[in-house]
Protein backbone atom coordinates (compact mmCIF):
# COMPACT_ATOMS: atom_id res chain seq x y z
CA UNK A 1 0.00 0.00 0.00
CA UNK A 2 1.53 3.64 -1.10
CA UNK A 3 1.60 6.28 1.76
CA UNK A 4 -0.79 8.51 -0.33
CA UNK A 5 -3.29 5.15 -0.23
CA UNK A 6 -2.68 5.15 3.21
CA UNK A 7 -3.55 9.00 4.17
CA UNK A 8 -6.23 8.28 1.86
CA UNK A 9 -7.86 5.06 3.97
CA UNK A 10 -7.18 7.54 7.17
CA UNK A 11 -8.54 11.13 6.64
CA UNK A 12 -11.45 10.10 3.91
CA UNK A 13 -14.20 10.01 6.10
CA UNK A 14 -12.59 13.12 7.71
CA UNK A 15 -12.73 14.88 5.13
CA UNK A 16 -15.93 13.41 3.84
CA UNK A 17 -17.37 15.11 7.59
CA UNK A 18 -16.09 18.15 6.35
CA UNK A 19 -16.97 18.34 3.14
CA UNK A 20 -21.13 17.62 4.27
CA UNK A 21 -20.41 20.36 6.93
CA UNK A 22 -20.24 22.78 4.08
CA UNK A 23 -22.83 21.31 1.31
CA UNK A 24 -25.49 19.44 3.96
CA UNK A 25 -25.72 16.39 0.74
CA UNK A 26 -24.37 13.31 1.51
CA UNK A 27 -23.57 12.77 -1.93
CA UNK A 28 -22.18 15.97 -2.87
CA UNK A 29 -19.86 15.70 0.25
CA UNK A 30 -18.45 12.48 -1.30
CA UNK A 31 -18.09 13.61 -4.63
CA UNK A 32 -16.26 16.71 -2.91
CA UNK A 33 -13.67 14.26 -0.86
CA UNK A 34 -12.71 12.39 -3.91
CA UNK A 35 -12.03 15.99 -6.14
CA UNK A 36 -10.34 16.74 -2.66
CA UNK A 37 -8.14 13.99 -3.10
CA UNK A 38 -7.38 14.06 -6.21
CA UNK A 39 -6.14 17.59 -6.25
CA UNK A 40 -4.10 16.75 -3.02
CA UNK A 41 -2.37 13.44 -4.82
CA UNK A 42 -1.61 15.75 -7.73
CA UNK A 43 -0.36 18.84 -5.56
CA UNK A 44 0.99 16.96 -2.65
CA UNK A 45 4.64 18.49 -3.70
CA UNK A 46 3.45 21.54 -2.46
CA UNK A 47 2.80 20.50 1.30
CA UNK A 48 5.14 22.06 3.22
CA UNK A 49 4.25 21.00 6.60
CA UNK A 50 3.79 24.31 8.09
CA UNK A 51 0.20 22.73 9.24
CA UNK A 52 -1.28 18.92 10.31
CA UNK A 53 -1.99 17.25 6.86
CA UNK A 54 -5.51 17.14 8.34
CA UNK A 55 -6.04 21.27 8.33
CA UNK A 56 -4.05 20.94 4.56
CA UNK A 57 -7.09 18.45 3.25
CA UNK A 58 -9.49 20.49 4.71
CA UNK A 59 -8.17 24.13 2.92
CA UNK A 60 -8.39 21.68 -0.19
CA UNK A 61 -11.59 20.77 0.13
CA UNK A 62 -12.79 24.43 0.88
CA UNK A 63 -11.55 25.80 -1.74
CA UNK A 64 -12.93 22.99 -3.87
CA UNK A 65 -16.43 23.78 -2.05
CA UNK A 66 -15.97 27.50 -3.58
CA UNK A 67 -15.28 26.47 -6.72
CA UNK A 68 -17.97 24.08 -7.06
CA UNK A 69 -20.08 26.78 -5.39
CA UNK A 70 -19.26 29.20 -8.30
CA UNK A 71 -19.96 26.97 -11.06
CA UNK A 72 -22.77 25.60 -9.92
CA UNK A 73 -24.33 29.37 -8.29
CA UNK A 74 -27.62 29.17 -10.21
CA UNK A 75 -28.56 26.12 -9.02
CA UNK A 76 -27.24 26.18 -5.18
CA UNK A 77 -30.79 26.24 -3.97
CA UNK A 78 -31.62 22.82 -5.43
CA UNK A 79 -28.88 20.62 -3.73
CA UNK A 80 -30.28 17.90 -2.26
CA UNK A 81 -30.97 17.57 1.72
CA UNK A 82 -30.87 14.88 3.29
CA UNK A 83 -34.00 12.68 3.71
CA UNK A 84 -35.76 12.87 6.89
CA UNK A 85 -37.97 10.01 8.41
CA UNK A 86 -41.07 12.39 9.82
CA UNK A 87 -41.96 15.65 8.30
CA UNK A 88 -41.68 17.66 11.64
CA UNK A 89 -37.67 16.63 11.40
CA UNK A 90 -37.50 17.98 7.70
CA UNK A 91 -39.81 20.85 8.72
CA UNK A 92 -36.58 21.81 11.65
CA UNK A 93 -34.40 20.74 9.98
CA UNK A 94 -35.08 23.20 7.09
CA UNK A 95 -35.92 25.94 9.06
CA UNK A 96 -32.10 25.52 10.58
CA UNK A 97 -30.39 25.66 7.43
CA UNK A 98 -32.25 28.87 6.69
CA UNK A 99 -31.67 30.00 9.69
CA UNK A 100 -27.89 28.75 8.91
CA UNK A 101 -27.22 29.98 5.45
CA UNK A 102 -28.96 33.66 6.67
CA UNK A 103 -25.67 33.78 9.19
CA UNK A 104 -22.84 35.75 7.40
CA UNK A 105 -19.32 34.90 7.32
CA UNK A 106 -17.05 33.97 8.59
CA UNK A 107 -19.68 32.99 11.96
CA UNK A 108 -21.93 30.62 9.50
CA UNK A 109 -18.59 28.15 8.82
CA UNK A 110 -17.54 28.47 12.10
CA UNK A 111 -20.65 26.84 13.17
CA UNK A 112 -21.19 24.45 10.35
CA UNK A 113 -17.70 23.28 11.13
CA UNK A 114 -17.94 22.91 14.83
CA UNK A 115 -21.63 21.51 15.02
CA UNK A 116 -21.69 19.48 11.77
CA UNK A 117 -18.12 19.01 10.80
CA UNK A 118 -16.97 18.13 14.49
CA UNK A 119 -14.02 19.89 14.48
CA UNK A 120 -12.16 21.28 17.16
CA UNK A 121 -12.11 25.16 17.59
CA UNK A 122 -7.89 24.69 17.15
CA UNK A 123 -8.67 23.10 13.78
CA UNK A 124 -11.10 25.45 12.87
CA UNK A 125 -8.80 28.16 13.80
CA UNK A 126 -6.11 27.01 11.29
CA UNK A 127 -8.74 27.10 8.63
CA UNK A 128 -9.47 30.59 9.16
CA UNK A 129 -6.22 31.74 10.01
CA UNK A 130 -7.15 32.86 13.36
CA UNK A 131 -6.66 31.82 17.30
CA UNK A 132 -8.34 29.51 19.26
CA UNK A 133 -10.02 31.82 21.29
CA UNK A 134 -11.64 33.36 18.31
CA UNK A 135 -13.07 30.41 16.86
CA UNK A 136 -14.66 29.66 20.21
CA UNK A 137 -15.99 33.00 20.53
CA UNK A 138 -17.44 33.17 16.77
CA UNK A 139 -19.12 29.61 17.24
CA UNK A 140 -20.71 30.97 20.68
CA UNK A 141 -22.19 34.56 19.12
CA UNK A 142 -23.09 32.32 15.92
CA UNK A 143 -24.72 30.06 17.66
CA UNK A 144 -26.47 32.65 19.90
CA UNK A 145 -27.80 34.52 17.08
CA UNK A 146 -28.98 30.72 15.41
CA UNK A 147 -31.27 30.48 18.50
CA UNK A 148 -32.37 34.25 18.19
CA UNK A 149 -33.31 33.53 14.83
CA UNK A 150 -35.15 30.57 15.35
CA UNK A 151 -37.24 31.71 18.07
CA UNK A 152 -37.74 34.22 15.88
CA UNK A 153 -39.63 32.24 12.98
CA UNK A 154 -43.44 31.18 13.10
Amino acid sequence: MSDFEAVYREYYPFICRYSYSLCRSRALAEDLAQETFLKAMKHIGSFRGECRLEVWLCQIAKNTWYTYQKKHARGLDELPYEPYTRDEDREAAMELHRALDALEEPTRSVVSLRALGELPFAQIAQLHGKTESWARVTFHRGKLKLKEMMEESP
